[in-house]
């Protein structure tokens, strides 16, 4: 059996008339090319135009400008129109298109045609309510799977499906997060790198001269600073009404004793408070120490109405200000802040699970606590006795 498809076979639907010709009783009136009126009886009309039989000449291709008159219970009738010649006989006879009709002139004319082939009698009622109403709805889609749209406008569609998809999965994700990190994520109020620290301070009233860079590292018992204090400073405790004379006074007054600090640990010089050259009085801190061996913590504030989500042993996670690396810890101690006082924060001490260097001493730190959605539902449910 041969199966083979004719390819040259054209169905009849395809061949037809496009629009049906009636013959219906009309004039056009029309302007000539120098501006005179013309007369011509219209021998049939359709939706996409006309002929006329006229003995003026018309010139093929032009666009001519008109008015076409129809008698309709004894009233005229007259609709403006543009037109195109498209075919000329020898007999006088010229087939014309319309051109740039608006939608009433549409409507008109497709009433007056499908009466007519109706049979139906035409009246002005008929052509006004025609008018009122809305003869006009959007055009079917074509059939196929590409919907009559070219390859850029399915790819342009497709981009703009995608990008509001992408859109919407970010907003998404967005207020997942959202909820997420307010329901289930403990935020501490500050946080700071803190690590055990020794203070070296003036012991009289003098000035300062630092032998140690900051950073350095200094062993114990190696010479910090030297300072220089007036031997009156040093002297008058021990000495009695009779020896404090104007005269022993100003002679103990311009001598100067000077004496030096010395490292108490193999630390390292984290800040000096006081500049060389000075003046410090007695107990003002001049350095700070930190032992090189020290393990750097983490001291955080948090609310205290998170005191059950910082509990010693609760696995903490933070993020060092100036990495982008998130460290792990855990609580190992949760006091007051004011421990002689009522106080509405907790300060906690994190161990990290990893070395901090010292140098990131005094950082700031973001401190949170992931309780994740399953243990807090199953720490609820715990808590009922379910």
């Amino acid at each position: 059996m041969n199966t083979a498809v004719n390819v040259n076979v054209v169905h009849e639907s395809e061949a037809q008339r496009q629009h049906a010709r009636v013959k219906i009783p009309a004039k056009l009136r029309y302007i000539g090319p120098n501006r005179e009126t013309f007369e011509a009886k219209v021998e049939d009309l359709s939706a996409g135009g006309f002929s006329i039989v006229t003995q003026k000449s018309l010139t093929q291709g032009e666009v001519y400008r008109g008015r076409m008159m129809f008698v309709i219970d004894n009233l005229g009738l007259g609709m403006d129109i543009e037109f195109q010649v498209r075919s000329l006989d020898s007999d006088g006879r010229a087939g014309c298109a319309f051109q740039n009709l608006d939608q009433q002139d549409i409507a008109t004319l497709r009433h007056l045609i499908t009466s007519h082939l109706s049979g139906e009698l035409v009246t002005m009622g008929g052509v006004l309510g025609t008018l009122q109403r809305d003869n006009f709805t959007k055009a079917r889609k074509r059939g196929g799977t590409n919907h009559g749209m070219s390859a850029l406008g399915r790819l342009r569609a497709v981009t703009f499906s995608l990008g509001i998809f992408v859109v919407g999965l970010a907003a998404f994700g967005f207020v997942a997060k959202s909820v997420y990190g307010l329901y289930f994520v403990s935020h501490a109020v500050s946080g700071v790198v803190s690590i055990p620290s020794s203070n070296i301070t003036m012991p009289r009233d003098g000035t300062v001269n630092s032998l140690v860079a900051v950073n350095s590292q200094a062993a114990k018992g190696a010479p910090l600073a030297t300072f220089s204090t007036s031997m009156l400073d040093v002297l008058k405790d021990h000495l009695d009404d009779a020896q404090l004379t104007p005269a022993k006074i100003t002679e103990m007054f311009g001598k100067q004793l000077t004496g030096t600090l010395t490292s108490p640990c193999d630390c390292i010089v984290a800040e000096q408070l006081v500049p060389d050259g000075q003046f410090a009085s007695k107990g003002d801190i001049i350095y700070k120490m930190l032992p090189r061996d020290a393990q750097a913590n983490i001291d955080a504030r948090f609310t205290y109405r998170q005191i059950n989500e910082v509990r010693p042993g609760t696995r903490v996670s933070f993020q060092i200000a100036g990495e982008d690396a998130t460290r792990q810890g855990q609580i190992v101690s949760s006091t007051n802040l004011l421990p002689d006082a009522l106080s509405s924060d907790l300060r906690v001490q994190i161990k990290p699970d990893a070395p901090i260097n010292s140098a990131l001493a005094g950082r700031p730190v973001e401190v949170y606590s992931d309780r994740g959605s399953m243990n807090w539902l199953i720490d609820k449910a715990t808590a009922k006795g379910l």
